[in-house]
């Protein structure tokens, strides 16, 4: 019998492996804390749910004030509240004079044109005036020291022993500087080598430098511009001697009429002496050839404050080469955002009831109104302290210049200006 071996199978098995832990690639560990406190900043800022919600955007016409929307932190606050502000940059005159087809809202600097555009309106509308900035004459030092020199300005103290960057310029003395004239009559009128040039008042005395040129201001064109038209409202005033222009033979309209002509006409070489027109004048004097382009520039006192808070913050200390000089008499502008549309009440009514957009007008070098007041400096003078700013100190000499009548205004600035009818829309 044969042998017959039982063959053992075996059964196959089937191995198993313990799947191994995946990684977190590095470049998602990196980013993953990084995410974790966007959302924490979201969560605790409230703006995390903003992508879902509606974002309504006004549409709004503005001057100079633009500044104060553009600012990062004030278009931070308006996404809380759902709204975004699309600008469209115009002088404040311009804005006045001009269609107001599409707009939500108009910010003009000035209550000049804020008159003229309310008065065009067929619906009641709403209005806030949320802060005040008096105009200033942004200069350099060495020029503001000339004046000095000259008489027409002085010096603003100081507690700290650091030069002054606030200089009070009599206006009535200056403007003997700005008529292109010698009066030998007048010892602050030129020196007699060259009448009413910067070196005729001794800007080269010293020999480091020289500039030939006349002494004027520069302005914005006066047909476009609320800072033009505020500073030549101050020229009218001081000519007028301290006198609100058109209040003159108030009993006797064609004699008060013919008085602002020729008030007009007086003024007329102060502003012209410029030559071309610029477009903002704040650009130009902060730029790095901003003494190149102007020796003196009209501009408002929150545009220099802004600029010194932001020069401190960034090189830990004041910009001392730029100063200002205060006009004495002095003139406030009133900006006032104006309410075209349903969207643009809800705008106006933000900058009334909103604290931390106060707030943040303030930061920005505005004398913010808080309470119903009319303008308080207290707020922004704790908060140039604050950043190492100086304050500046009131003027002694508290003389006010007080804007005439729209009529007796517009009649200055066309006959100045040589101005272009105004465009109205359609009916």
């Amino acid at each position: 019998m044969s042998d017959v071996r039982s063959a053992t199978h075996e059964q196959p098995r089937l191995t198993t492996r313990r799947p191994a832990a995946r990684r977190v690639p590095r470049h998602v560990a990196v980013a993953l804390p990084v995410a974790l406190a966007g959302l924490l900043s979201l969560l605790v800022t409230g703006n995390l749910l903003l992508p879902f919600e509606r974002i309504t955007t006004i549409e709004a016409r503005m001057a100079s004030k633009s500044d104060y929307f553009r600012d990062p932190e004030v278009q931070r606050l308006l996404l809380r509240h759902g709204i975004r502000v699309d600008i469209h940059r115009l002088g404040s005159r311009g804005i006045a004079t001009q269609s107001l087809k599409g707009m939500d809202v108009v910010f003009p600097s000035g209550q000049p044109a804020a008159k003229l555009i309310l008065d065009r309106q067929d619906r009641s509308v709403r209005s806030v005036r949320p802060f005040v900035t008096p105009l200033v004459l942004g200069t350099f030092r060495d020029y503001a020291e000339t004046l000095v020199k000259a008489g027409v300005a002085t010096r603003q103290r100081t507690t700290d022993g650091r030069p002054t960057l606030y200089y009070d310029l009599d206006m009535r003395k200056f403007t003997g500087l700005l008529d292109g004239a010698d009066d030998p009559r007048n010892p602050l009128d030129g020196t007699g080598r060259q009448a009413d040039t910067w070196n005729g008042i001794g800007f080269d005395d010293d020999g480091r430098r020289s500039n030939s040129g006349r002494v004027l201001v520069r302005t914005s064109s006066v047909c476009e511009s609320n800072s033009a038209g505020t500073y030549l409202s101050i020229l009218a005033f001081v000519v007028a001697g301290n006198r609100t222009p058109g209040t003159e033979h108030s009993d006797d309209p064609a004699r008060a009429a013919a008085a602002v002509r020729r008030l007009a006409a007086e003024i007329k070489p102060l502003i012209n002496l410029q030559g071309m027109w610029a477009d903002e004048q704040a650009d130009g004097y902060f730029s790095d050839l901003g003494e190149s382009i102007a020796p003196i520039s009209a501009l408002y006192e929150h545009q220099y404050l802004a600029h010194q808070i932001a020069h401190h913050g960034k090189h830990g200390e004041q910009d001392t080469n730029r100063v200002l000089l205060y006009p004495s008499p002095y003139a406030l502008t009133e900006p006032q955002l104006i309410s075209l549309t349903g969207e643009g009440d809800r705008l106006v009514h933000l900058l009334q009831e909103d604290e931390a957009l106060r707030e943040r007008a303030v930061e920005l070098g505005f004398r913010a109104r808080f309470s119903g007041e009319d303008g308080t400096s207290e707020q922004l003078n704790a908060h140039l302290e604050e950043h190492g700013v100086q304050v500046p100190t009131p003027n002694r000499d508290e003389t006010k210049v007080y804007e005439p009548d729209l009529e007796v205004l517009q009649e200055i600035i066309e006959y100045v200006g040589s101005c272009p009818p105004p465009v109205r829309d359609a009916p």
